[in-house]
């Protein structure tokens, strides 16, 4: 192998580059020579696999350094295994891998830390909380349990027995996937020796066997703001089912949902209630006495107050999560027709209503329009 030209040579960097500096040393170089780029230019093909495999070989730490004190001879038979080509070398490798390795640590995917997979993150998980309004409007603290994966603590996530350690997989070394090459194809695969990891654990703790996570029922207190309604989430970050082999643990969501109130109906900041008055009092006027959230107050009547009224309170609402604002509570007036009536109250009705007889539009001024209108609609129909 002694007219192989110089790995840094052909990247044109340094003995001392970083990591960043051969990425960005490859990524112009395989931009440039690929075939798929060169129409098939023979030449640009073989510049193009001198890049590829110095770049498989300063890319990996392990190598590098093989590479450093040996220089080719470390890629010979009885060295590190045949050298770049057991990775699918060549001018027929895949163009996509060209991104995955250069652009990984940019996009979140690919290989990273010189040709190591990233430890899987643990999932995320959603936990559903039912509030009552006042506890939603008002805030509170609640205790939850959410069965989930926490971090061995005998192992602290390793997965490895006490006073052991993972070992590098000897198969794809490190880097979790494997090429098996057909012809002129190039298949990436999941190394089946490490299942993707990179790493092997040849002594497994004996509480999570292996896995670095054991289940648990883990108890939380959750801070609920004032303000919040159905719909809304609460992130707790890290809280989560905890990554094997101790990689980050996911996020908890907590999703709210408001039950019903038996008095108030809730719309955004603004809180809605039906409130009932007796006839007398929609006719001549008068106080009533309305709930809110934070006690009672009263309302004032107008006489001749009909039906479906509505009235604005302000400031009697829910505050917003988000911001300062305090909506309103409205109340609908509804007007309560008299039941069970005795005899005496019966006659004491009939003479009112004997009364009002003699100038009923004076009195009931919805009446005399509606059956303005009904008589039109039919006079319309007869034409």
């Amino acid at each position: 192998m002694a007219d192989k030209r110089d790995f840094y040579e052909i990247l044109g960097v340094s003995r001392n580059a970083t990591e960043r500096e051969i990425k960005k040393a490859y990524k112009r170089l395989a931009m440039k020579y690929h075939p798929d780029r060169t129409n098939g230019d023979e030449a640009a093909a073989e510049k193009f696999k001198e890049a590829k495999e110095a770049y498989e070989i300063l890319n990996d730490p392990q190598k590098k350094a093989a590479y450093d004190q040996y220089g080719h001879a470390a890629f010979e038979q009885g060295g590190m295994g045949g050298g770049a080509g057991g990775f699918g070398g060549g001018a027929s490798g895949d163009f996509n891998d060209i991104f995955g390795d250069v652009f990984g640590d940019i996009f979140g995917g690919g290989r990273r830390g010189g040709g190591r997979p990233r430890a899987q993150r643990g999932s995320d998980l959603r936990y559903n909380m039912d509030l009552s309004l006042e506890e939603a409007v008002r805030g509170c603290e609640k205790e939850i349990t959410v069965p989930t994966y926490v971090e061995c603590d005998k192992c602290h996530g390793s997965g490895a027995k006490k006073g052991s350690k993972p070992q590098t997989c000897p198969v794809c070394h490190g880097v979790g996937q494997v090429q098996m090459r057909q012809g002129p194809f190039a298949v990436q695969q999941t190394c089946p020796e490490c299942h993707g990891t990179g790493q092997i654990i040849k002594d497994p703790c004996d509480k999570c066997h292996g896995q670095g996570r054991v289940q648990k029922n883990k108890k939380l207190h959750v801070k609920i703001p004032a303000g919040v309604d159905t719909g809304d989430r609460i992130r707790l970050t890290g809280e989560g089912e905890a990554g094997e082999h101790g990689a980050s643990a996911g996020d908890l969501y907590v999703q709210v949902k408001v039950r019903e109130h038996e008095i108030f109906e809730r719309n955004g900041n603004n809180l809605y209630c039906e409130v009932p008055v007796s006839f007398t009092m929609a006719a001549l006027g008068g106080e009533v006495e309305v709930p809110t959230l934070n006690g009672r107050v009263n309302l004032k009547v107008p006489a001749e107050t009909q039906t479906g009224r509505m009235f604005r309170m302000r400031g009697k609402g829910v505050k917003s999560v988000r911001s300062s604002t305090v909506g309103d509570l409205i109340c609908k007036l509804v007007v309560e027709t008299p039941v069970k009536l005795n005899t005496e109250q019966k006659e004491l009705l009939k003479k009112l209503e004997e009364s009002l007889g003699g100038a009923e539009k004076n009195h009931r001024p919805k009446s005399d329009g509606f059956f303005k209108g009904v008589k039109a609609f039919f006079d319309d129909l007869k034409k």
